[in-house]
């Protein structure tokens, strides 16, 4: 049965249908083992019932008290259980010696007590003196009887405890469980507006550059003007299919494909473009991570960097691959960072720098997850976009590196890797 949620937040089907956790009421009718002493105190068989009857009301409240504190851990460990517990036992052993018979009795029930509250070493520490000392008292009063009495106050104490302790652990996974659906859910949903952010950024920036290469055209050149309006419409159309199947999660990117996209807009934008790509293939994975880099790395250069030339570049071996993207603009494209591989990925750069634009953060993280590095910023001295008379060192630059198979370095897909918000 499935757990469902309703409006107001109540729960219902699965969750209603689970046990209640364990409370001290599972503990409480274990006192009709001191029935026997009530009845002799009634008949008048026990010396002393005015003592013995006040010894049974402690011994019951303090019991009842120690075993409904054990439920709750804050106070199972406060002292005010533990000074209850040495009480208890201080009085268990007391009636039990004046009295025996069934007042021997009491000395199991002081076991599960010590069970219920005590863990781990305390529980050793304690378990073995006091069954050892119900022996050595059951023994003074029932000879070889006190076999069955130390047995039973040494089984109810480990029991009890191991009982208890079962069931917090089986709480606490419980709840370790359907906090980690709910990480996976925030996960998915912070997937998804990534997925979309990439997507729809990229997507409209290549509409608006072609539909003001068609306003610019449509005077002069009917005809290019109509082929940049058919672009629009195919644009549009791929990109309402890739939003279907980034809602399904099933969309599978083409890195070829991308590359030739940036190249198009690239050239309605009136930035020359040269795109190079050389070395074995790729993984899917790999093609979809680098296919959003290259998305993020040409809407920036488009509206961002006033460029000329823009030159990308696809450069792989057996184990990594590296991704280019140089242009020779002046904009300030989108702040610098540096992602290295295994980094925390807490979204600063070199020189505590912060990434600029939520793009190239969610795409360092995404790199840094599977083992790869994202470096941005502006162009090193000795870099110079092929083809062009820039000087070097201007213009921005996005180098995106990672392993060719994201699954052999990090022992995960690729989709189940972890991202920050």
């Amino acid at each position: 049965m499935k757990t469902v949620v309703t409006r107001k937040g109540r729960r219902t089907g699965l969750r209603a249908g689970r046990p209640a956790p364990p409370s001290g009421y599972a503990l409480l009718p274990w006192l009709l083992l001191g029935l026997g002493s009530f009845s002799n105190i009634v008949q008048g068989r026990t010396p002393n019932p005015w003592v013995g009857g006040l010894g049974l009301l402690v011994f019951n409240s303090l019991y009842i008290s120690v075993v409904f504190r054990a439920f709750d851990r804050a106070r199972r460990d406060s002292p005010a259980t533990r000074w209850s517990l040495v009480a208890m036992g201080v009085l268990t052993f007391g009636l039990a010696w004046a009295y025996g018979g069934s007042w021997l009795l009491f000395l199991p029930l002081l076991g599960l007590a010590c069970g219920s509250v005590l863990r781990g070493r305390a529980l050793a520490a304690v378990g073995i003196p006091v069954s050892v000392a119900a022996a050595v008292t059951a023994a003074y009063h029932d000879g070889w009887g006190a076999v069955s009495i130390a047995y039973g106050t040494f089984i109810s104490m480990m029991v009890t405890a191991a009982l208890l302790t079962l069931s917090e652990t089986v709480t606490e996974l419980r709840d370790t469980r359907l906090e980690l659906a709910r990480s996976a859910v925030d996960q998915e949903r912070l997937r998804f507006s990534r997925d979309l952010h990439d997507l729809l950024g990229h997507t409209m920036s290549v509409v608006v550059v072609k539909a003001e290469a068609a306003r610019r055209l449509a005077p002069r050149d009917l005809d290019a003007a109509l082929g940049q309006v058919a672009d629009i419409e195919s644009v549009g159309r791929q990109a309402l299919a890739e939003i279907r199947e980034a809602v399904t999660g099933y969309r599978e990117g083409s890195l070829a494909t991308d590359l030739d996209r940036a190249r198009s807009a690239l050239s309605a934008a009136g930035i020359t473009p040269d795109v190079r790509r050389s070395g074995p293939p790729l993984q899917p994975q790999t093609e979809v991570l680098l296919g959003w880099v290259v998305r993020e790395a040409v809407t920036n250069a488009v509206r961002h960097s006033g460029a000329a030339h823009c030159s990308i570049a696809v450069d792989g071996t057996a184990e990594r691959v590296r991704l280019t993207v140089l242009d020779d603009g002046t904009g300030d494209g989108a702040g610098s960072v540096r992602f290295p591989a295994g980094s925390d990925g807490d979204g600063e750069g070199e020189g505590g720098e912060r990434v600029g634009g939520t793009g190239l953060k969610g795409l360092a993280e995404r790199l840094a997850a599977v083992g790869g590095s994202l470096e941005a910023g502006p162009a090193h001295e000795a870099d110079a976009a092929p083809g062009t008379d820039a000087a070097p060192g201007t213009g921005f630059r996005v180098v995106a590196v990672l392993p060719v198979d994201p699954l052999s370095a990090t022992g995960r897909p690729l989709d189940e890797a972890p991202a920050r918000p």
